[in-house]
């Protein structure tokens, strides 16, 4: 879609690098590429095969001689050669793979999987970090199916589960999904019914670390902040404000109105590119940043 257009675009481009997946901004034409993050090599060399999309089709499914392999675990960075050989992949891929570029890069990295912040004035007030999100999510919903109904299912089921009928809050209409795995007694392919509400009880716990983290930070705020909440409430961003229900069990939690960003998805990746106009700025603001 962009090959024609890609050889025009700005050196300067801001990426999103995230534990699930990593977008890339470039300045003046917005987010260009979002793809997972995701890198599947031959087991032995750590010759790259595939990357973003076709390497997360291979997960859960590659022969012993192929891996794939998401390099960032919990907001870190767990692999740094993966992480380059893939940041280079994004990055030629974005620029039409002409060797000699050198784009100026703003990427955005977490230091826990769910960050909580004040911000004021373009600051950051306090912020607190808890790597708690979209993975735990995920590995709960898996730890479940084993504990109550012996089926061991992927990782990739586990997000698809999430996804389909995961919910931070009750709904309305409850509903649910067949899940296949494998049984860990007959050892053979099994098909279950589940329920949205029997996956909200899955994920309650990394649920209730994320809203203790909230609370946490809203007691560090300080008294005129406070006011300012109360009016604007809370903004979600990032994939886990996708949630369905997790708006609602915030306000419920905290009392204050809770907003879903536009694009959570987008959003950091957005951020970057705010960044790249603004580098003498934000150079100002993220001095010092507080940390708990």
């Amino acid at each position: 879609m962009f090959d024609n257009l890609l050889g025009f675009f700005s050196n300067d481009i801001g990426i999103d690098l995230g534990t699930a997946n990593t977008l890339v901004y470039v300045k003046d034409h917005g987010i260009v590429l979002r793809e997972p993050s995701v890198v599947a090599v031959q087991q032995g060399t750590n010759r790259v095969l595939a990357v973003g999309d076709e390497a997360k089709r291979m997960l859960g499914r590659t022969p012993g001689n192929i891996v794939a392999i998401r390099p960032l675990k919990d907001g870190v960075i767990a692999d740094f050669e993966i992480t380059e050989a893939m940041l280079r992949h994004f990055i030629s891929k974005v620029h039409n793979r002409r060797h000699m570029v050198r784009p100026r890069v703003v990427i955005a990295v977490p230091s826990g999987t769910t960050e909580v912040a004040l911000i004021s004035l373009s600051g950051i007030v306090f912020s607190r970090s808890v790597r708690v999100a979209g993975d735990e999510l995920d590995e709960a919903i898996a730890n479940y199916m084993k504990r109550a109904y012996n089926l061991m299912i992927g990782e990739r089921t586990a997000e698809e589960i999430k996804i389909k009928i995961g919910s931070a809050y009750k709904l309305e209409k409850e509903v649910s999904m067949e899940v296949k795995g494998r049984d860990l007694v007959a050892g053979l392919p099994k098909t279950i019914s589940i329920s949205s509400q029997e996956v909200r009880e899955a994920i309650l716990e990394p649920l209730s670390t994320i809203v203790d983290s909230v609370r946490i930070t809203l007691e560090r705020c300080p008294p005129e902040l406070s006011a300012d909440l109360v009016d604007r409430g809370l903004v979600l961003a990032g994939g886990g404000a996708l949630l369905r229900g997790l708006d609602k069990l915030l306000a419920e939690e905290t009392g204050l109105p809770v907003h879903v960003a536009e694009d959570p998805l987008s959003a950091v990746a957005e951020g970057t590119g705010r960044a790249l106009s603004e580098l003498k700025f934000l150079k100002a603001v993220s001095s010092e940043r507080p940390r708990p």
